[in-house]
């Protein structure tokens, strides 16, 4: 009974964090239906202690089911995968979906990759100046031609 509300609480949390909008939030609310459907998995073995399932050593019907360990243990480890996914895709993202796109000083572009380029700091430079570095290179251009 305890295992069953454990499950119910961890998975109503994971759905609650994944309907948020940030994606830190939907990483860890991935995580917690994960924890909840592992432990589901585990459940579904017999909860009491049994002998260990080693061949030759104990009589098979007193022996564990490995089958939903075997099971956890293979989650478990795509669940770090997907986990470590997300994580970077929400390192190299946006910041968050809930900017507005009117605060032009904030989004720039569509995709906003301000400063992720080639793993180096890019700052921003004024229209001024891009414009009158335009013009200096275009005169040094055509001097060079010359």
């Amino acid at each position: 009974m305890i295992l069953a509300l454990l499950i119910a609480v961890l998975m109503a949390g994971g759905t609650y964090l994944v309907m948020m909008r940030g994606m830190v939030r939907i990483v860890l609310g991935m995580s917690l239906i994960t924890h909840a459907a592992n432990l589901l998995i585990l459940s579904t073995g017999v909860g009491a202690w049994r002998a260990e399932p080693v061949l030759n050593g104990v009589d098979p019907a007193q022996a564990a089911d490995p089958l939903p360990q075997a099971f956890v243990l293979t989650a478990i480890v795509i669940s770090m995968a997907t986990t470590a996914c997300m994580l970077a895709l929400s390192g190299l993202g946006r910041s968050d979906d809930a900017l507005k796109l009117s605060d032009k000083e904030l989004v720039k572009t569509e995709l906003d990759l301000r400063g992720r380029r080639a793993g180096r700091r890019i700052v921003d430079v004024p229209e001024e100046t891009q414009a009158q570095g335009q013009t200096q290179g275009q005169a040094q251009a055509t001097e060079g031609k010359k």
